[in-house]
């Protein structure tokens, strides 16, 4: 299968649910207005990701109850690309909220990837708040730990995985201040 956002979108969007719709366009949108720090050919395959990096909350699709494993699990049931399915399954630190949950070997199934790309997807994941608006890092890691309670997952997960997404957040943050350095802009096409 092809990368293809718009059949992304409109998977995503079999699954609207309220402000997780709104948190996943927002995500969509800042997915493209970062797609500039990625390769010319990875662009697409960022949107993509961005629009479907939260499907595993939904409903019909929900398993082991940890949305970034069960997403990866429905696209892969699905045929789409092994690289984007990575993408999905280890977005915003996924893999150190595994480990406390012990699925970190069924997570391990899937490619991770480090660089711009993935980079740019957690970004935008941890830049969008619940509603849809943009939030800075750290108000997004207060927001999911007052969420998700105290002695969740992500609680637990936090002292680790909280410096990996600000470091995540200055690499980005680092290349487009590079890329404005250099008068380059966002691609018009998104």
């Amino acid at each position: 299968m092809i990368i293809d956002v718009d059949r992304a979108r409109a998977v995503a969007g079999r699954f609207p649910g309220g402000d997780r719709w709104a948190h996943v366009r927002g995500v969509a949108w800042r997915a493209a207005e970062l797609a500039a720090t990625v390769p010319e050919d990875d662009r697409e395959l960022l949107v993509c990701a961005a629009w479907l990096h939260d499907v595993g909350y939904a409903e019909p699709v929900r398993d082991s109850g940890f949305h970034p494993l069960d997403g990866a699990r429905f696209l892969e049931r699905g045929g789409w690309p092994r690289r984007l399915v990575g993408l999905v399954a280890h977005h915003s630190g996924a893999s150190l909220v595994s480990g406390v949950l012990g699925l970190e070997d069924e997570l391990a199934r899937y490619p991770r990837e480090d660089g711009p790309v993935a980079d740019a997807l957690t970004h935008a994941d941890q830049t969008t708040g619940p509603t849809g608006r943009r939030v800075s890092v750290p108000d997004r890691l207060a927001e999911v730990l007052r969420r998700h309670g105290p002695g969740s997952p992500n609680a637990l997960a936090h002292p680790v995985r909280a410096p990996r997404l600000l470091a995540v957040a200055d690499r980005v943050e680092r290349r487009l201040a590079r890329l404005a350095a250099a008068g380059r802009r966002d691609p018009d096409h998104w």
